[in-house]
């Protein structure tokens, strides 16, 4: 399987390669669209900001071949502002276009909460999704982030918490799972969640 992690400039990279390489999988990581075209499982990670993100995937000429390797209907895992750039725009600085492969908006943490959003928060899951297989619900992941998504269809919600309100934070559809939150800093259960998506991605349940 060829498993490639988008690399666009984003600070986790190598935390995420490092954890799914701790998994068993043999990751590549590439910047060439012609890499996306070949893969038969993607992971896009992601820190920091909207603007920047969108910007350094169009200077590498990648949003196309990403949006053309969902639309495949191959996997594809994104992770914190990975996930946040499937959505149709977010408000971070302003209103940012992003990939349009969800639908609905990313915005900020209301008013009166501390900013960003760090560190652990337990995750409720809503639904049964194999990404979440032998995971508890209620487990502990980190958190780093300061904007969140709000998609249009609830369906596609697979796990939220509570930071003063409830809000998404895993995603589901199709071929599509992503994360708000950091699995790659997440120990042992965030471990959990990477072979999930390999296994996933091979075919093959978890155990």
């Amino acid at each position: 399987m060829k498993l490639l992690i988008i690399d666009y400039g984003a600070g986790n990279l190598r935390s995420v390669e490092r954890a799914v390489a701790h998994v068993g999988g043999e990751p590549a990581v590439s910047s060439r669209p012609a890499d996306i075209e070949l893969a038969d499982a993607v992971i896009m990670p992601g820190v920091g900001a909207a603007a920047d993100t969108m910007r350094n995937l169009r200077e590498r000429e990648l949003l196309q071949p990403v949006r053309d390797y969902i639309a495949s209907g191959r996997p594809f895992l994104g992770v914190c502002m990975g996930q946040q750039a499937l959505f149709d725009y977010s408000e971070e600085g302003g209103r940012h276009e992003c990939l349009g492969v969800l639908r609905g908006k990313v915005v900020r943490l209301p008013v009166g909460l501390k900013v960003p959003h760090m560190g652990w928060n337990r995750v409720r899951q809503t639904r049964p999704h194999p990404f979440f297989e032998g995971v508890e619900d209620g487990a502990y992941f980190y958190f780093v982030h300061s904007y969140y998504p709000q998609p249009d269809d609830p369906d596609v919600t697979i796990a939220t918490t509570e930071y003063g309100f409830e809000f998404t934070v895993a995603v589901a559809k199709d071929n599509v799972v992503a994360t708000q939150f950091h699995p790659e800093k997440s120990g042992p259960t965030g471990l959990r969640l990477y072979q999930n998506f390999l296994r996933m991605a091979s075919g093959v349940r978890s155990a």
